[in-house]
């Protein structure tokens, strides 16, 4: 909607808005028209302030009751509700004529009426006053809340749909009433692009040749279909991209679009999700007919678990607007018509809650699972975005891809991106490795803080940072240390990197046992030199990280006394309204009692071996809490050195664990 159109519904409510106010106002001048000529008629008799009936003096409600069992109050008038009296009271003991008095009436003076019935007093009771211009405000004020409320429901319905104005004026012209508009919400505001133009192609993806082999195959499909169909095969209809974030699912629906050259659609899942009933299944319905309209087509739904997720569970059951979507989605992929020449590619890091109904051949034939890259593919990732990055010649790709283990795609962008700032900021004419090695710290840790003070806790916190990287160098069974630093950054006040094991879903019994024992190390060396009294609140995240590992040895890899068996179920850890809830234990309460022992037993042995090994290493520990002070960080490198003086570095690659043998 441009500007003018806009200006054009501004002025369309405001009409409304005087419309509704004028007839406010005329209905309740004609409402109150009799009582406006009976106030112009009985202004005098009703009023007790009028001269008519305009009292001498007050009097107190005490006096009055006093009057009345004298008997010398003659007749009473009521004003105001009953809240004013005005008493004609006569007597001789008095004066000669009657006097009129002006009586304030308490609340709750229920007896007052029979004792005036009982001495025979005329009773007069008058109509409260009517204020005609309060009543207007009143009536006036009770219709403008509706009135706007109509106005700005009226403003939404134009608002809804940009393209069906009124072209003739009229609040409810061909094609601008509020029915038009409602049908509007229903419309997916995505236009096809004919010639996607979006700068990316199959030259810029890299580390992930597998994934890319895939969709190459499909942009084949689209542009030279008879090759295939020669010998039978039909396109696939729907590809389903499963990965963690950042390894890049949209960057190829980018490249596809880019290398296609067929009509391409994107739309996020969460745009067919709306608080109207029936508007996502309607915006499904939309999507698909223009992709009729220019087959052959691609459709890109991003972060499709927003509508896909499993239906029939959590609040809400079966018949919530989400599930709606859902269905008319899945009866549009594949249902009774078949949508010839459309392909659907989808993106998401949750497939484990989609719905198996949208997860069958037929409609995402394909499931291509993005991992994080290995070595050779963040090399190849690092190259691709260093094509426009000032580089030094000393930087090798090589060594920042075995410090990256673990990065996807668009970390290892945002990396090259946080070196090349620092470098600007530092008005260095390249990035050099000491901007990519700061970068790498902030990516990981965040943003770097103020230096601790040279005082106690900086040497807690010294020994806390070397105990870990003491394990570290120790256990071959456990990561290499790659840094130990005292420098904060964001809630840690120091930090030990290791780098990871390049393929961390093959995990051994003893990798997990030397990260439980290093993850305690901290803690450790607090208590080896400083005692039990001068352990610090720095290891909660450590001790987290240990239970956790503890559980999943005892609960999901069977690698504890309880024996090989597998007592948790996937994706049951914790409630999610799209899977149901969370069950309840499938196992007994002495099992329990059991779990939590192994649990203790893991961690005490753990633990017993991560003071062990600081006890036998004092020196070298030492040594290497004054270098860290010093220097406030250490490379692993350098750390491994300064152990070797004095401790006897492992040669062997099999971790001698201290668990009883069986």
């Amino acid at each position: 909607m441009n500007k003018k159109e806009t200006n054009t519904s501004w002025w369309r409510i405001i009409l409304i808005s005087l419309g509704i106010s004028i007839i406010c106002i005329l209905a309740a001048f004609l409402a109150m028209k009799d009582g406006f000529f009976v106030l112009e008629n009985n202004t005098k008799n009703n009023n007790p302030d009028s001269p008519e009936n305009k009292a001498s003096s007050k009097m107190a409600y005490a006096r009055l009751l006093n009057y009345i069992e004298k008997g010398w109050i003659k007749t009473i008038d009521f004003y105001e509700n009953g809240q004013i009296a005005i008493v004609e009271a006569s007597s001789s003991e008095l004066s000669d004529r009657p006097q009129r008095l002006r009586v304030e009436i308490p609340a709750g003076s229920t007896s007052l009426i029979g004792k005036l019935k009982e001495a025979n007093v005329d009773i007069n009771a008058h109509p409260p006053k009517l204020d005609i211009f309060k009543t207007i405000s009143d009536t006036l004020g009770s219709l403008i809340v509706p009135g706007l409320v109509v106005a700005v429901f009226y403003l939404f319905l134009e608002r809804a749909n940009n393209n069906n104005n009124n072209s003739n004026g009229s609040p409810f012209g061909p094609g601008g009433g509020p029915n038009q508009n409602m049908r509007g919400l229903g419309e997916i505001k995505k236009e096809i692009q004919k010639e996607p133009d979006t700068g990316i192609t199959f030259k810029d993806i890299a580390g992930i040749e597998e994934v890319k082999e895939e969709f190459e195959e499909i942009v084949t499909f689209l542009k030279d279909p008879s090759r295939f169909t020669a010998v039978g095969a039909t396109i696939p209809k729907g590809v389903l991209l499963v990965g963690p974030p950042g390894t890049g699912k949209t960057l190829l629906a980018k490249a596809i679009a880019g290398e296609a050259k067929v009509p391409f659609i994107n739309i996020s899942g969460s745009e067919f999700v709306e608080m109207f009933v029936g508007v996502g299944a309607a915006r499904v319905r939309n999507l698909f007919e223009k992709a009729k309209q220019d087959t052959p087509c691609i459709i890109f739904i991003d972060e499709i678990d927003a509508v896909g997720r499993q239906r029939g569970a959590g609040v809400g059951g079966g018949n919530d607007e989400r599930e709606q979507t859902l269905n008319q989605l899945l009866t549009e992929m594949d249902g009774f018509e078949k949508n010839k020449g459309i392909v659907v590619i989808a993106a998401t890091n949750r497939a484990d809650i989609l719905d198996n109904a949208l997860l069958r051949p037929g409609r995402f034939d394909r499931q291509v699972t993005v991992n994080p890259p290995d070595r050779a593919g963040r090399v190849a990732i690092l190259a691709v975005h260093a094509r426009n990055k000032k580089l030094s010649p000393a930087i090798s790709l090589e060594t920042i891809a075995q410090r990256t283990t673990g990065f996807g795609g668009a970390e290892l962008a945002n990396l090259l991106n946080e070196a090349a700032i620092i470098s600007a900021r530092e008005e260095k004419a390249e990035i050099g490795s000491k901007e990519i090695s700061l970068a790498i710290e902030r990516v990981i840790a965040g943003l770097e803080g103020p230096s601790i003070a040279d005082n106690k806790n900086k040497r807690l916190v010294a020994y806390h940072e070397a105990g870990h990287a003491m394990v570290g160098t120790l256990l071959r069974n456990h990561d290499n240390v790659q840094n130990v630093t005292l420098v904060p950054r964001g809630q840690a006040r120091g930090l030990t990197w290791f780098m990871p094991n390049e393929d961390p879903s093959l995990v051994t019994r003893g990798q997990i046992v030397a990260r439980i024992v290093g993850a305690l190390g901290g803690r450790a060396a607090e208590q080896s030199v400083f005692g039990s009294t001068e352990i610090t609140t720095g290891a909660s995240g450590d001790l987290a990280q240990v239970t956790d590992l503890a559980k999943q040895m005892i609960l999901r890899f069977g690698m504890s006394g309880i024996g090989p068996v597998s007592l948790s179920k996937p994706g049951g850890s914790f409630l999610f309204v799209g899977r149901g809830v969370r069950p309840s234990n499938e196992y007994s309460e002495a099992l329990a009692i059991k779990i939590d022992e192994q649990i203790r037993t893991i961690t005490e042995l753990c633990y017993n071996e991560a003071v062990e090994i600081m006890d036998l290493n004092r020196i070298s520990l030492d040594l290497a809490v004054t270098g860290l002070i010093q220097d406030e960080v250490l490379t692993g490198v350098s750390f491994e050195k300064v152990v070797a003086d004095f401790s006897k570095l492992p040669t062997n690659k099999i971790y001698e664990s201290k668990f009883p043998k069986k």
